[in-house]
């Protein structure tokens, strides 16, 4: 009798403690299990970096159009939607490219491109804060007033120069007109770059033994009374990299093709224009490495300050096929015809 009663306690135990351990674990262990089953939470994508990017181009032609076109192109290239373009032309009105300017800086773009050296004044004007690249421009100290150019702003301007080589151009022309003996540089006054171009080719023309003499006029109201002016004094006309000329070739050669004067031209626009011959740059490459720039500066983190500016990785010997068959000149097997539309 004792073992049983002893036998039932031990039971007893046995039951209580089996209770007590099994009643917890039920509602603890569950979570866990739910937890182990449960796919875990992925974390949010990061979005991507958008850029705003504002375009002032001082007016409208081929050689800035080229320009601008390229540098769209290299940050589509790189970037596909995430950049956006605010693109405003000037129609050639300097004090338009300030208001530009200005609505940029308000718009708070990630960054200014300037093309042609007025754009390039009015940005620098209108912030030091806000990148800006310029594009078309001949010599940047020059355009900004600064007389130590050392190749790099130190602020918050860089771009490249569509700056072709002068002595290049000069040798150009004394290849095709070595019988000449009065150049006239026809150009607008208004702009600083071409008188810079005039004030370094003049000696290098006159030393190789040309009478150099520059024709300046104010705007496209009396170009063709100035190239009128120019025709009847000299054999030959080179006129540099100069956007009013070059809004302007029309008007040029209506007077410069009746009176028979050949012309050089500083780039490719100016000579479908009205050239007969040009030692020119790509402006859409030229364009395109300004793009490149922007990308190191908004994608890589570059400095600005720092960058100095770059120039077109080639030139081309170029001719106006027509032009040249009306005024009877010969070029050398070298040279490229340009595509006249």
């Amino acid at each position: 009798m004792k073992k049983l009663l002893a036998l039932l306690c031990v039971a007893a135990m046995i039951f209580a403690l089996a209770a007590c351990g099994s009643s917890e674990p039920a509602a603890t262990q569950a979570p866990a299990e739910e937890a182990a089953e449960a796919p875990a939470e992925e974390a949010p994508a990061e979005e991507a970096q958008s850029y705003t990017i504002g375009i002032c181009q001082l007016v409208q032609h081929p050689a800035l159009d080229q320009a601008t076109e390229g540098f769209k192109q290299a940050l589509v290239d790189a970037l596909g939607d995430s950049v956006t373009f605010n693109e405003q032309n000037a129609s050639g009105d300097t004090p338009t490219c300030s208001v530009i300017c200005s609505q940029f800086v308000s718009d708070e773009v990630d960054l200014i491109l300037a093309n042609a050296t007025a754009s390039i004044q009015a940005a620098a004007s209108a912030t030091n804060e806000i990148p800006i690249l310029g594009t078309s421009i001949t010599d940047y100290g020059t355009a900004l007033g600064v007389e130590d150019w050392t190749g790099s702003s130190g602020t918050n301007i860089s771009g490249t120069s569509d700056l072709a080589p002068l002595d290049g151009q000069a040798a150009m022309l004394q290849e095709l007109f070595p019988d000449a003996q009065n150049v006239g540089i026809l150009y607008c006054s208004g702009e600083p770059n071409s008188k810079y171009q005039a004030d370094t080719i003049s000696p290098i023309l006159e030393e190789m033994g040309y009478t150099v003499t520059e024709y300046t006029f104010a705007d496209s109201n009396d170009v063709a009374n100035v190239t009128a002016n120019a025709c009847s004094e000299c054999d030959v006309i080179y006129i540099p990299t100069d956007n009013t000329a070059a809004s302007c070739t029309e008007a040029i050669n209506n007077v410069a093709l009746v009176e028979g004067v050949p012309i050089v031209a500083g780039e490719e626009g100016l000579c479908k224009g009205c050239g007969v011959a040009s030692l020119s740059i790509s402006y859409y490459d030229l364009g395109y490495e300004t793009g490149k720039m922007a990308l190191e500066i908004l994608t890589e983190g570059a400095d600005i300050s720092t960058m100095e500016i770059r120039y077109a990785p080639q030139t081309t010997k170029m001719y106006n096929a027509s032009i040249c068959e009306t005024l009877g000149v010969t070029v050398p097997e070298d040279y490229v015809a340009v595509s006249v539309e």
